[in-house]
């Protein structure tokens, strides 16, 4: 043990004096060195400062090509029919490019595994920052409150202002009730068809504060898909 100690105490002592050595050296000599100390701190910047141009061209190439690709399937789904057909990915992505058409340029998908209620995040374009839940359902299918719960707490962890559910079927009587005992704006299929087919966002939000149509839309949906949120589609006659 008693070794040891020594041997370290030699060391530090030999590294002591190497540093002195050096500093002497550097001070002696700095008429000469700082010229290439300045050289390789300038050098090193620049290579930090290529490095961050590199880093945020990827990034916005990245981003350049998901929008791109959300545009397209925006753009190759313009009627309902088709949209109904879509994955419900397809479906998230495509109304983050809805968004963004409709003035959000920040507005992306965020959606999938672990989304925490959260499909698409951005600013609306009247600066208030918006979380979006989307689900997409079969026609016969209705959204039931209890799709819209982890809408709310999104919402509070990502302090946003508005919370904005848009399916493309309908919402059940407690789902609206919900919606509107907790200030989510909901967009159901009559609105998305009428934002489908070029209704300005402003006008779309506006209306999805109040609902999602009036009494002859949801007679004309109880004639074509059955009483919303029974869950299976109504039979058509022999």
């Amino acid at each position: 043990m008693a070794r040891r100690r020594g041997w370290r105490r030699k060391r530090n002592r030999r590294l002591t004096a190497a540093g002195i050595a050096l500093l002497a050296a550097v001070v002696i000599f700095w008429s000469r060195i700082w010229p290439l100390v300045l050289a390789a701190v300038g050098l090193a910047g620049v290579g930090a400062l290529v490095w961050w141009g590199w880093r945020t061209h990827r990034e916005i190439r990245r981003k350049d090509a998901v929008f791109r690709a959300e545009q397209r399937v925006l753009d190759a789904n313009r009627t309902l029919e088709k949209v109904d057909k879509l994955h419900w990915r397809d479906f998230e992505r495509m109304v983050a490019a809805m968004f963004r058409e409709g003035g959000c340029p920040e507005a992306k998908w965020v959606g999938g595994k672990g989304d925490l209620g959260r499909d698409v995040a951005g600013v609306l374009p009247d600066g208030r920052s918006m979380v979006v839940q989307c689900k997409h359902f079969a026609t016969h299918r209705s959204v039931i409150s209890r799709d819209m719960r982890d809408l709310l707490g999104a919402r509070t962890s990502f302090s946003a202002d508005v919370a904005i559910f848009v399916t493309n079927t309908r919402f059940t009587t407690d789902a609206e009730k919900y919606a509107n005992d907790n200030d989510i704006i909901v967009i159901g299929r009559n609105l998305f068809a009428s934002w489908l087919k070029g209704s300005r966002l402003e006008y779309i939000l506006q209306a999805g504060v109040g609902g999602q149509g009036d009494r002859k839309h949801l007679k004309t949906w109880k004639k074509t898909y059955g009483e919303p949120g029974r869950g299976r589609r109504k039979k058509p006659a022999s």
